[in-house]
C-alpha cells in the first residue's frame, strides 16, 4: 500500500445511534477519487469484501455476523460489482453485489452462509456490521437506477470506487443521492397536565401494528416546515414546536429519516384516510406496554426503526 494515509475521525462525539448508523471505516473521501491508490487497496492482501446478493447480505450460519472474503475471492464472483466501503486501520475494506435470481449459496458460496433480507438482517448483526452492509445496499441501489446520464441519456461508469458516475458523452458527474424524510413523534400536553404521544397506522402495516408519522421533504421546506405539512396533512393537527432527536441511515433504497418531536396544538386527531387509517394518543404507561409488547391492542414500531427509539427516548423522559 501507499504511505498516503486517511485522515483520522473523530469518534469522541456521543450521540444516539441508530440501526445501520455507526459505521466504523474510515471512507477515505478524499484518497478514493485516486484510481492508482484504489488499486493499490485491491491488491490489498489485508483486505476484505462483504458479499450481497440482490441486496441482501451473506451471513454466518453459526453466529449471524457478515461473511468476509478475500478481495481475490470476492472479486472473481463479480469482478463489475463492486464499491470501495472504506478502511479499517490500513486494510481497505469492500463490497461486492451478485445480481440474478439463482442463490449463490446453493452455488458459488455454498456452505459459507445464508443470504439475508437486509431488513431481517438489520435484527441480526452487531450494529458496526449492519451499517457497512446498509451502506453497501444502498451504493449498489444508486447504480441501478444510475446507469444513464440524467443530462444526456447516455450509458455512465463507476468512478471513485463506487462513489461516482460520470458520463463519457458530456462529462456530467453523478453522485449518490439520499432522500430526507422527516419521521416524528406527535405530543401533546392535556388539560390535566400529562403529555401524551400519538402513533399512527398504515393499512398495509401488520395487524395491530402502530408507528410515529413521516414523510419526504419536499423542495424548498425546511424540515420544520416538513415536519408541520406532515402532521397536518395526516392527522389534522396543527404543530406549535419541533425539536431534533436523532437520525438514521435507512438503505430502502438510501434514505435519511431525521427525527423529530413534534408538540401541537391541540388533541384532536383525524386520521386523512389516505396515508394513516388509525390514530392513537397514548400515555407514558400505555406507550411502555406497547414497546413491550404488551398492549391489547397495538404492535410497536420494529425495533430497528427509529420510530422505536422515538418512542423509547419518550418514555423514558420522565424518568
Amino acid at each position: 500500500m501507499s504511505a498516503r494515509r486517511p485522515p483520522a475521525v473523530n469518534r469522541s462525539v456521543s450521540w444516539p445511534v441508530t440501526r445501520f448508523a455507526g459505521n466504523p471505516l474510515d471512507r477515505a473521501g478524499d484518497l478514493r477519487n485516486d484510481p492508482d491508490w484504489l488499486a493499490e487497496c485491491r491488491a490489498e492482501a489485508s483486505g476484505r469484501a462483504l458479499l450481497l446478493w440482490e441486496g441482501r447480505p451473506l451471513v454466518r450460519e453459526d453466529d449471524d455476523q457478515l461473511v468476509w472474503l478475500s478481495l481475490d475471492h470476492a472479486f472473481d464472483l463479480a469482478p463489475d460489482r463492486s464499491a470501495f466501503l472504506g478502511q479499517e486501520g490500513e486494510a481497505p475494506v469492500f463490497a461486492v453485489e451478485i445480481e440474478g435470481a439463482d442463490d449463490p449459496s446453493e452455488g458459488p458460496v455454498r456452505g459459507l452462509g445464508r443470504f439475508v433480507e437486509m431488513r431481517a438482517a438489520a435484527g441480526l448483526l452487531p450494529e458496526p456490521e449492519a451499517a457497512m452492509a446498509g451502506a453497501a445496499k444502498s451504493l449498489f441501489d444508486w447504480r441501478r437506477r444510475h446507469g444513464f446520464c440524467a443530462a444526456c441519456g447516455q450509458r455512465t461508469h463507476d468512478a471513485c470506487g463506487g462513489w461516482k458516475r460520470v458520463c463519457a458523452a458530456c462529462g456530467t458527474e453523478h453522485f449518490p443521492r439520499v432522500d430526507p424524510v422527516v419521521i416524528m413523534l406527535v405530543l401533546h400536553t392535556g388539560e390535566d397536565g400529562a403529555e401524551r404521544c400519538l402513533l399512527g397506522r398504515q393499512a398495509s402495516w401488520p395487524t395491530g401494528r402502530m408507528s410515529a408519522l413521516a414523510g419526504f421533504v419536499e423542495p424548498g421546506e425546511s424540515l420544520e416546515e416538513a415536519c408541520a405539512r406532515e402532521v397536518a396533512e395526516e392527522a389534522g393537527l396543527t404543530v406549535t414546536a419541533v425539536r431534533y432527536h436523532a437520525s438514521q441511515p435507512w438503505p430502502f433504497p438510501s434514505q435519511l429519516m431525521i427525527g423529530l418531536m413534534a408538540e401541537v396544538s391541540d388533541d384532536d386527531a383525524r386520521p386523512d384516510q389516505t396515508e394513516l387509517e388509525a390514530v392513537a394518543w397514548l400515555t407514558r404507561e400505555e406507550a411502555r406496554e406497547v414497546l413491550a409488547d404488551r398492549h391489547a391492542l397495538i404492535r410497536p414500531p420494529t425495533p430497528v426503526a427509529i420510530a422505536h427509539l422515538l418512542l423509547q427516548a419518550w418514555v423514558e423522559a420522565d424518568r
